[in-house]
């Protein structure tokens, strides 16, 4: 069984069918892709198996789990964890406190023992911020742990959201279009950087991006929407010739990568 297995799942949003019969796989230390002209329902995907929308057909199961119509919160502590199309950090926190929520996140501290700063809840505070400290090492970052996040370049806002994530300890880690507004040396650096993550943290990466020169360099597997429903799965190779995608979306076909 797949780690993340999304099987048959619609959604409608009165009479507009957002998703349609979408069924997609991932496994865990798997990079796929999901592309699409705008208004696809590639976030709507997303959404759907994150639990800000339920799904009003199919199943979603995690590990063996169903989680669809389940919580955010619930979805997460089950080990999938996302970043979103426009920034999403606590602009005024500390590059490092981003980070630190997302361990707390994981925590599950009780209020009491918040509350009473006991021994055991000190420690582990100070086990965040060392390993809070390591992941922006990783990201680059280290050197920005005390500015805040709001006063980023935006590329750093993106590696931040990025690592943030990765601090909830996912199984599975969606990107919703991470390249958004980069210039082409920041999305060859956010190439390494997906690399990295996929190569030393193991996790299962489900991608949305329009670029397609970085999808096509570093995609195992690519799934495309049209209007809701799926209309190729395949290699990059198999996708760059798809005669229904040069159609609905590519317009013409990619030279290799």
């Amino acid at each position: 069984m797949p780690l993340l297995d999304v099987q048959d799942v619609s959604i409608r949003f009165g009479g507009l069918r957002a998703l349609s019969g979408f069924s997609f796989s991932l496994d865990q230390g798997e990079l796929v892709a999901l592309i699409g002209p705008n208004g696809a329902g590639k976030t709507t995907a997303f959404n759907v198996v994150t639990g800000v929308y339920a799904p009003t057909a199919g199943s979603i199961t995690l590990g063996g789990r169903r989680i669809d119509g389940k919580s955010p919160i619930v979805i997460n502590h089950a080990g999938l964890a996302r970043t979103f199309q426009n920034i999403r950090l606590f602009r005024n926190l500390s590059v490092l406190d981003n980070v630190i929520v997302g361990f707390n996140r994981a925590a599950q501290q009780g209020l009491l023992r918040t509350l009473l700063r006991t021994p055991r809840f000190i420690r582990q505070r100070r086990d965040f911020y060392a390993r809070g400290r390591q992941l922006l090492e990783l990201f680059g970052l280290g050197h920005l742990a005390g500015t805040p996040a709001g006063s980023l370049a935006y590329g750093d806002q993106r590696r931040l959201e990025i690592a943030r994530a990765l601090a909830t300890d996912p199984r599975i880690l969606l990107l919703d279009e991470p390249a958004a507004g980069m210039n082409p040396q920041e999305k060859l650096a956010l190439m390494d950087l997906i690399r990295l993550v996929q190569e030393k943290f193991a996790v299962g990466i489900w991608l949305i991006e329009h670029d397609m020169r970085l999808v096509m360099s570093i995609a195992q597997r690519i799934t495309v929407l049209d209007h809701g429903e799926m209309i190729a799965v395949g290699t990059p190779a198999q996708i760059q010739s798809d005669p229904a995608v040069i159609e609905a979306y590519l317009g013409e076909p990619m030279p290799a990568a």
